[in-house]
């Protein structure tokens, strides 16, 4: 197992979180597929209000089984958590399970960035695999607005950013697969701070029937005045 913590402390200057719209909109997708055959399965999603640019993608020709789920919400919802199934607010929420087999290799890619230019603080995720055997569970969590935004009581707006975990990009991923499997993260704030970590397969060879999981955590407290990224390998 692998713990890494990286931590910029000192003089960093704070993103503040996005002011959330009166007018809110969101978007949930669900799918629950069982079959055989040749299938392309894909969500993007690009809101210059959040500064957020996700899609995840994948196609193959095979047996697949899969059950996921996709919320967008341009106010932060309460939404499950990040590893402990307790609810927070957030602006994108993604969970999925599949299991496929074929002798043609099914072919994904995800992606989660919280874009600067938009307003975020610049941290992506990148993965992707390319497998004839998966077994595989994973979520990913983005927030990047201010739930209290519209809320005058100090007391309530104190309470409201205690429990909001604003300005965080993740992923959690638990593979059991046979092929190449690969993750990229990174967060760059201009003349402050370069942070990457890669996590793939060794060497680029195939992996047979292994169990391999991570965690990946963008998170910046505005109180602490502090940028963290927490990578997290179990195998």
């Amino acid at each position: 197992m692998l713990l890494l913590f990286l931590f910029a402390l000192g003089p960093v200057h704070a993103t503040p979180a996005i002011t959330e719209q009166v007018q809110d909109g969101e978007f949930c997708n669900r799918l629950k597929v069982t079959g055989t055959g040749t299938f392309e399965v894909g969500v993007s999603v690009k809101d210059r209000s959040l500064a957020l640019e996700y899609s995840n993608v994948m196609y193959g020709d095979g047996d697949l089984e899969m059950d996921s789920n996709t919320v967008e919400a341009q106010r932060a919802a309460k939404l499950p958590g990040m590893g402990n199934g307790s609810a927070v607010p957030l602006n994108l929420w993604e969970s999925s399970k599949l299991t496929y087999s074929g002798k043609t290799p099914m072919v994904g890619m995800k992606y989660i960035h919280s874009k600067s230019f938009w307003g975020g603080i610049g941290a992506e995720i990148m993965e992707t695999f390319s497998v004839t055997e998966m077994e595989r569970e994973g979520s990913s969590y983005f927030a990047s607005t201010n739930p209290a935004s519209y809320i005058t009581d100090p007391k309530k707006i104190a309470e409201e950013l205690a429990k909001s975990p604003v300005h965080t990009v993740g992923t959690s991923t638990k593979n059991s697969f046979n092929g190449t499997w690969q993750t990229d993260a990174r967060m760059h704030k201009m003349f402050s701070k370069d942070v990457k970590v890669t996590s793939l397969s060794p060497a680029g060879l195939t992996w047979k029937r292994d169990l391999f999981s991570t965690k990946i955590l963008y998170l910046r407290k505005s109180r602490q005045d502090a940028m963290a990224l927490i990578a997290e390998t179990a195998y």
